[in-house]
């Protein structure tokens, strides 16, 4: 994933959805990005997201949001605009095309959206993206999305 998002990473503002432990977001807070904000479900994995940050002395600039992608996708609470996206969701989710989707309007015009998905299931088309390469391995596959200008600006990628 690092080796993809390169450089974009530093003084980056990064979203982690379906965080886990958070080893993403503590992984480019690591690399120089400026914040990083943690969006979890699960209360277990919260604590645990916390304790990481704590224990890299990262908390001050790792926020965490317990909430339900892609429900917490449309929260205010979450801030934003992004300019990484990291979406990580389990690869049988019903509901990984309308978290793309709501993902999508959180990145500035120029940003980056990385999927996480199984290899079988083609990465959704969503409108004010631009899916720009999918790389599989085994069973796991990422897809690379930027986000492009639309609506009377006309479409430009940054």
């Amino acid at each position: 994933l690092f080796n993809v998002l390169g450089p974009e990473v530093e003084q980056a503002r990064l979203l982690d959805v379906c965080a886990g432990t958070g080893a993403i977001a503590l992984e480019a807070l690591s690399r120089g990005a400026a914040s990083a904000t943690c969006l979890e479900s699960d209360a277990r994995s919260v604590a645990l997201i916390a304790a990481n940050a704590a224990h890299c002395g990262l908390e001050k600039r790792c926020i965490i949001v317990h909430g339900m992608a892609p429900d917490a996708l449309t929260g205010a609470r979450l801030g934003g605009p992004f300019d990484l996206i990291v979406l990580d969701p389990p690869y049988a989710a019903p509901w990984l095309e309308e978290a793309v989707r709501r993902a999508a309007v959180l990145l500035r015009p120029g940003g980056r959206l990385a999927l996480e998905h199984a290899s079988k299931r083609a990465a959704p088309e969503v409108v004010g993206l631009v899916l720009e390469r999918t790389r599989r391995a085994g069973d796991s596959a990422l897809s690379t999305y930027r986000a492009v200008t639309v609506n009377g600006r006309g479409a430009q990628h940054s």
